[in-house]
């Protein structure tokens, strides 16, 4: 059964700002991984994300002999998979209980885990997580493995990149309702304020911008106390 780490998810895309949004990502990449693991047929699949220390973490894995490959690769700091995150490049070994790149690794892992095969997840210009398999047996992989995998990244990163791309607009959003909130008390100002010293609407604007820079204010803050109103909320 496949078991989402709902903390890992939040510490890992807080860069990507995708917290509001966890729900919908976790349940498209949890089918990915799941295809993965069946479609192929290996003992186990998992996604790992890096939190803000660079460190990995599953989000997603399909087994708890697969999420062993988290804790005994974040006690010792190498692994497989960080192998991959870091050098941006497919990692596999064919028995990774007898690899030895990774020495103390081996003892912390399930003794299920043995051929593993990871590959990166990218966004932007670098690595943010890794793709990974194992199998229960040791076993050489091919290059069509490490292939198939690369094309599954990429759709991950595909729903990413969609992630990022949604919370953009959310924010281009909220940051043009928040200038059409203030353009109405700032209006209201400029057009008291013509009227009290017959002056143009240019005028009013340079003038109600200078006041507010000099006292170190928002323009819609000084624009709300000469109408006598409370300004709206920031």
């Amino acid at each position: 059964m496949t078991r989402i780490d709902p903390e890992a998810l939040v510490a890992s895309l807080r860069g990507l700002h995708k917290t509001t949004e966890a729900t919908g990502v976790v349940h498209h990449l949890e089918r990915i991984v799941r295809v993965v693991d069946r479609l192929f047929g290996y003992a186990g699949a998992g996604l790992m994300f890096a939190d803000e220390s660079k460190r990995l973490r599953y989000l997603v894995t399909t087994d708890e002999a697969g999420r062993s490959l988290e804790h005994a690769q974040a006690a010792i700091g190498r692994g497989p998979c960080v192998s991959a995150f870091f050098s941006n490049a497919a990692v596999t070994t064919s028995d990774v209980q007898d690899d030895e790149r990774w020495p103390g690794l081996a003892p912390l892992l399930h003794p299920s885990v043995r051929a593993v095969a990871g590959v990166p997840v990218r966004l932007g210009n670098g690595p943010v997580g890794t793709l990974n398999v194992y199998q229960g047996e040791p076993q050489e992989w091919e290059e069509s493995d490490t292939q198939a995998l690369m094309a599954y990244a990429h759709v991950i990163e595909e729903v990413l990149a969609a992630a990022v791309r949604a919370e953009e607009k959310s924010v281009l959003a909220d940051q043009l309702q928040y200038a059409l909130d203030y353009r109405i008390v700032i209006e209201r100002a400029i057009g008291y304020l013509m009227g009290k010293h017959d002056i143009t609407a240019a005028e009013a604007f340079t003038g109600l911008r200078k006041r507010a820079r000099d006292s170190r204010r928002r323009v819609a803050d000084l624009a709300a106390e000469i109408l006598g109103e409370q300004a709206p909320p920031a």
